[in-house]
C-alpha cells in the first residue's frame, strides 16, 4: 500500500483547457494515486489531426488500484471511456501508460 497519494499536475501557465479536462475526468473517474498529462502536441504540428489548437496529442501516465485486476487492454478502454467524448472531438492521439501500484516496484 501506498503511503503517500501524489497527483503530478502541470503548472497552470502550462495546463490548457483540454489537458485540465483530462486532468479533472480521470481523476474523477478514477482516483489515480498517480497521474501526469503530457501535451505532446508541438510534435505533431502540421501532421494529421493537428487542428492548430496546440492541444491534439496527449500522453497519459496513470496508476490506479483499480488497474490491479485489469488487463493492459482494459486499463486502456477505462481510460478512453473516463474520458468520453473528449477523444471523439478534441484529441487526435493519446498515449496510455497505465499501472496498478504493485507495479511501479518492478
Amino acid at each position: 500500500m501506498l503511503s503517500t497519494v501524489y497527483i503530478g499536475r502541470m503548472t497552470e501557465e502550462s495546463k490548457g483547457p483540454v489537458a485540465a479536462e483530462i486532468e479533472k475526468r480521470l481523476t474523477e473517474a478514477l482516483g489515480p494515486t498517480h497521474l501526469r498529462v503530457i501535451n505532446d502536441s508541438a510534435a505533431h504540428r502540421g501532421h494529421a489531426g493537428d487542428d492548430g489548437s496546440g492541444e491534439s496529442h496527449f500522453t497519459v501516465e496513470i496508476v490506479a488500484l483499480q488497474f490491479d485486476d485489469m488487463t493492459r487492454v482494459e486499463r486502456q478502454r477505462a481510460v478512453n471511456k473516463a474520458l468520453g467524448d473528449l477523444m471523439e472531438e478534441r484529441v487526435h492521439a493519446l498515449a496510455i501508460k497505465a499501472k496498478a501500484p504493485s507495479e511501479l516496484a518492478e
